[in-house]
């Protein structure tokens, strides 16, 4: 059962690297060239800070997912040699790491989808004309890198559930029950003492 779990991780912090790294790459190596109004414009991730901000987020939380799974990996032939991989220290650290590389990868992913649509719609009441019906194709490639960014956030939320189950696994009632009893055993021997 533990084995099945660790490789469920596994798949799933495999996932998260690989789209995270799709979506930076798609996103962050995109570009297109238009003549407009007789000058020769280039469209880039840079041109738009949060693409930029979001190629480096996505390629962030892709290497952390690389190492965790080097990590998945190191825990797998570590129970395979009955060795005991459960510290709370480490436990809440991971889940923290998680967590956070999953909040940010889904915070970047909305704030670029906002962005996007601001140069897919344009603002009228600023005078920012529409982008994409210039750079058709720079947007429908940017629009996949989207995409690929929200099903990375929505499988680090996955691997994130994980971690934090694997926390409270060494919280459990079993642990629990063990306190209390040394508690009560100290409790009878102090309360005999004084008999």
């Amino acid at each position: 059962m533990v084995e099945r779990e660790v490789k469920a991780e596994g798949v799933l912090r495999l996932s998260s690297m690989v789209l995270a790294a799709i979506s930076a790459a798609i996103v962050g190596l995109d570009e297109q060239t238009k003549t407009v109004f007789f000058t020769r414009k280039r469209a880039t991730s840079r041109k738009l800070e949060v693409l930029w901000v979001f190629t480096i987020i996505a390629s962030a939380s892709s290497g952390y997912h690389l190492l965790q799974l080097c990590g998945c990996i190191a825990i797998a032939w570590l129970r395979k040699n009955h060795s005991q991989v459960a510290n709370k220290f480490f436990a809440w650290i991971r889940l923290l790491l998680d967590q956070g590389v999953a909040y940010a990868m889904f915070a970047v992913t909305v704030a670029a989808t906002e962005g996007s649509t601001v140069a897919l719609r344009g603002v009228n009441s600023l005078q920012w004309s529409e982008l994409c019906n210039i750079y058709g194709k720079f947007c429908r490639q940017v629009a996949g890198g989207l995409i690929c960014g929200f099903a990375a956030s929505i499988a680090m939320a996955v691997v994130s559930f994980f971690s934090a189950r694997n926390l409270f696994k060494l919280y459990s009632v079993h642990r629990r029950r063990e306190i209390s009893g040394l508690k009560r055993w100290r409790w009878n021997l102090f309360y005999s003492s004084f008999s």
